[in-house]
């Protein structure tokens, strides 16, 4: 008979991060700061892992009431292997906490490991949902305003461009989006790719525009011919857009030469 206090093998998890937002910023001068995510199966967090816990990563009183809140208590939380940088804007933070808890074998609602995510972070991707590129998401409230269509399929060329910079809660700082929103709404019902990029590039050069970096991101989507590009609104990952299979030759040399680091090409959006 086995041993009753021998500990139990943790499920793996794996959760995927996000590359950046398509669209991010203010629902009116007063309203919440809203996103919708850039969906990226490329990076992931998984666990258990080999590297540090969230019980190394955020407070130990966050993490204590982290565990509380999904019901688990007390517990040894497992490693992580995350595939990105903390505070490059590809969701580290937040799947570092999902992957966590569902190592742990947590299977609960997503709506119940958002509260517990944000009361850890402060502001929270959607990645516990499971298409989170579909949704309009309040990351400083942890909660869906409105589902989409899904962005139409896509590929991506990106890398981090400057120095890791952590998301501060407080910050809501970001330019009105409210204009944009409803033709996002219409892009992605009608899977008009052309339109999606050049909302996703408006949405980037207003974020650039009030709150910085500036960088060479609009000169390489001219040169690379690109339909348009997206950001991390608070990190540094930047994004080419472009239709499947017409990432050219030479297009990643030419982000190392523009001095991008994590050089990637992935595929996204889509229904599946």
């Amino acid at each position: 008979m086995a041993d009753a206090k021998a500990p139990m093998a943790r499920p793996a998890a794996c959760v995927p991060g996000h590359f950046g937002e398509w669209i991010q910023g203010r629902l009116g001068p007063d309203g919440p700061v809203a996103l919708v995510t850039l969906a990226c199966p490329a990076l992931a967090v998984t666990a258990p892992g080999t590297g540090p816990g969230i019980d190394r990563l955020f407070p130990p009183r966050a993490v204590a009431g982290f565990g509380r809140a999904l019901g688990l208590g007390p517990v040894a939380w497992p490693g992580l292997d995350p595939d990105m940088p903390m505070g490059a804007g590809a969701g580290a933070s937040t799947a570092c906490l999902v992957a966590s808890a569902r190592a742990m074998g947590w299977q609960g609602e997503a709506q119940a490991l958002a509260r517990a995510c944000l009361d850890v972070e402060g502001a929270t991707d959607p990645l516990m949902h499971p298409a989170p590129d579909r949704l309009l998401w309040a990351s400083r409230e942890g909660r869906v305003i409105e589902e989409l269509d899904p962005p139409p399929p896509c590929e991506i060329m990106g890398g981090y461009l400057g120095a890791p910079r952590r998301t501060d809660p407080e910050d809501t700082g970001f330019p009105d989006i409210a204009d944009l929103v409803p033709f996002w709404r219409a892009a992605v019902a009608r899977a008009d790719l052309a339109a999606v990029a050049g909302i996703a590039t408006e949405s980037a050069r207003r974020c650039t525009a009030l709150r910085g970096p500036e960088g060479p991101i609009d000169a390489l989507a001219r040169d690379l011919g690109a339909l348009g590009h997206a950001r991390a609104h608070t990190g540094t990952a930047r994004a080419l857009i472009f239709a499947p299979g017409k990432v050219p030759d030479g297009a990643a040399q030419a982000l190392h030469e523009a001095g991008f680091t994590g050089v990637l090409t992935f595929a996204t959006g889509g229904a599946g």
